[in-house]
């Protein structure tokens, strides 16, 4: 038997907000349609009404299950570089305490209504949590080497762990540019091209990034000594990072450019200028929580270019759940709309993912899930909004 929601207002993200519109789903919760009130197809149905706006399932693009046992253990606003310090120190314990932790946080995320998550893993450590949640995971595995010699052991480290994941879900992926080298980000991209499979990539999260790129200064300079590496053969690019490793990567492939924190509107026409399939990924919450700062948002919507949202890692975050990264975004950017924002939030992390043909937007055939926004204010969200999971 079929049900039918309606709410203040339905957002179908892929279309207009419906004012008391109604979303009928299957017992399987597979989108029927959405209907404006009145509609003949509502007449004799039993309609549950409720206060606030729904929305699809959330998809959160960015995350590292994988750390969800470092909740609280690095103080805020240290800056990237000690943070990544302290991450490295404080990552490995029992299996079973970050078994039980990934698990937790897995909850976490659906009880806020995320159905989908872009994942960072090391290790495998979290396919077990994977293969058993209500969520769907794409795991990008991450490379990390920047010495050029060793391009080859890491890439081949990184496939042994891909090997243990879903082949359908998983990636390889860099890091981010101060941690791969160039001979090894041209590995990963001939495989992601192989595999048409998208990668994800930290970018521009410190100022200190483009200090090393641009004049091989700064606080990665220290940091890799104090980790041993020799990175003497790397030179000064005299330019960003960002520009300097777009030049590893097809034009064509998905890339998912994460953090943005430190992203000038000079890179932003770079990418706008060579026309690349790139989504941008902001967590605001772990922007503020590790450098204090958010990205310059309006350089990005100024070239309509695709955006999505992530929640990072328990390490550089609060809490797992995407109504509060929209809470901050919307806090700083009050200009900005829900309509909008909404995709960030949904469909645009669906497309990057490759998985917009079940999840982002209330659609006939999908099943992307279904939130309810409460205590909102006519089709905005406010500092006392919350989400109840509806499907």
């Amino acid at each position: 038997m079929n049900t039918f929601f309606s709410g203040d207002y339905v957002l179908p993200v892929t279309g207009g907000a419906v004012k008391n519109g109604v979303v009928e789903l299957t017992d399987g919760g597979v989108i029927v349609d959405v209907y404006a009130p009145g509609d003949p197809a509502l007449i004799g149905k039993e309609i549950t009404t409720y206060s606030g706006i729904i929305t699809p399932g959330f998809v959160n693009a960015h995350c590292h299950l994988e750390l969800s046992h470092m909740a609280g253990i690095v103080p805020k606003h240290t800056g990237l570089v000690p943070f990544l310090q302290q991450v490295i120190s404080s990552r490995t314990i029992k299996d079973s305490r970050i078994e039980r932790a990934m698990q937790e946080a897995d909850k976490q995320m659906y009880d806020n209504g995320i159905v989908a998550v872009g994942d960072h893993a090391n290790t495998d450590v979290s396919v077990g949590v994977k293969t058993s949640s209500k969520i769907h995971y794409h795991t990008f595995v991450e490379a990390i080497g920047f010495e050029p010699e060793l391009a080859a052991q890491k890439f081949a480290e990184i496939m042994a762990i891909a090997s243990r994941f879903d082949n359908n879900t998983t990636s390889l992926t860099a890091h981010a540019p101060y941690s791969v080298s160039k001979e090894l980000f041209k590995l990963l991209n001939k495989e992601a091209i192989k595999q048409k499979m998208p990668l994800s990539m930290h970018n521009q999260e410190s100022e200190e990034e483009n200090k090393l790129f641009r004049y091989k200064s700064g606080q990665f300079l220290a940091f890799y000594d104090a980790l041993g590496k020799d990175i003497t053969g790397f030179k000064a690019q005299a330019r960003n990072s960002l520009q300097t490793v777009m030049s590893y990567l097809s034009t064509d492939n998905p890339v998912l450019l994460v953090h943005n924190t430190y992203t000038s509107s000079k890179d932003v026409f770079f990418i706008e200028r060579q026309g690349r399939n790139v989504t941008w990924c902001f967590c605001p919450n772990a922007n503020l929580y590790i450098e204090g700062i958010l990205p310059k948002v309006e350089n990005f919507i100024h070239y309509n270019h695709r955006i999505a949202l992530g929640t990072d890692s328990l390490a550089s975050n609060d809490r797992l759940c995407i109504l509060s990264e929209l809470k901050t975004i919307h806090h700083h950017f009050p200009n900005l709309p829900l309509t909008d924002t909404i995709k960030w939030a949904t469909i645009n992390g669906a497309q990057f993912l490759g998985i917009a043909g079940d999840y982002g937007s209330l659609e006939g055939g999908k099943t992307p899930g279904l939130n309810l926004l409460k205590n909102t204010k006519g089709l905005a969200i406010t500092p006392h909004t919350e989400v109840e999971r509806l499907v």
